[in-house]
């Protein structure tokens, strides 16, 4: 009787001690905010990269690569991210995934499959307040013009911004939409930036053209 009763609280401790513990959550707080830093380069002699979060789940990453050689060396992407238990994961327009994690004053960047790099290199971006890039990105969604007031839905992430005025891309909506309050499918090239709004004393998130260059078609979905 006594081994039985033995038995039974090695058995409970043993339970006890694999127990498995609440996994806990590290927020990124506050969510809106931006990181920079140099990260390794393999023919360069680093790339200074920016990413900006934003509330709405959205973001921006820039990279500007420091080398002399010729032609373009800054780009920008945009796109989702969302965040698990320990990781970042930002997912651009082209569906190409990056993964980040929470460590000290900003994130460390992590490999494709969201794994450490194991490297004598640093690859860490600190949190830093930045202005957002003006680097040029292609976007595709529905435009609208009406009311002297011009707004761009985005079909990768669904959200919708206001357009910085824009004559020429004002004028060719009108022509090729089919009725009044019809959205056209744009692509072009554009950049945020945080504007006055038309409310006194307020700002708001715009998309700025880049050039006169586009693309409109009189379709009011995203779908190819």
């Amino acid at each position: 009787m006594a081994l039985g009763l033995l038995l039974v609280f090695v058995a409970a401790g043993f339970m006890g001690c694999h127990t498995p513990k609440p996994v806990r959550e590290e927020a990124l707080q506050p969510m809106a905010q931006s990181y920079r830093g140099v990260l390794p380069c393999a023919d360069c002699a680093g790339i200074d990269t920016s990413l900006f979060l934003a509330e709405n789940g959205t973001f921006i990453l820039q990279h500007h690569y420091q080398t002399d050689r010729p032609g373009n060396r800054v780009f920008a992407t945009y796109g989702k991210w969302a965040r698990t238990a320990d990781k970042l994961v930002l997912t651009d327009v082209q569906g190409d995934k990056r993964y980040f994690r929470p460590l000290e004053n900003g994130l460390e960047m992590l490999d494709r499959d969201g794994a450490p790099i194991v490297s004598s290199n640093a690859y860490r971006l600190t949190a830093t307040k930045a202005p957002l890039p003006t680097t040029p990105m292609a976007m595709r969604g529905l435009y609208r013009y009406m009311a002297d007031a011009a707004v761009f839905s985005d079909c990768f992430t669904g959200v919708t911004y206001p357009v910085v005025n824009n004559i020429v891309m004002e004028k060719r909506y009108l022509q090729v939409r089919k009725s009044s309050e019809d959205a056209v499918l744009l692509t072009f090239s554009a950049h945020f930036a945080v504007v006055p709004s038309m409310e006194e004393g307020m700002e708001v998130k715009s998309l700025v053209p880049s050039s006169a260059s586009f693309q409109m078609k009189a379709q009011n979905h995203c779908n190819e």
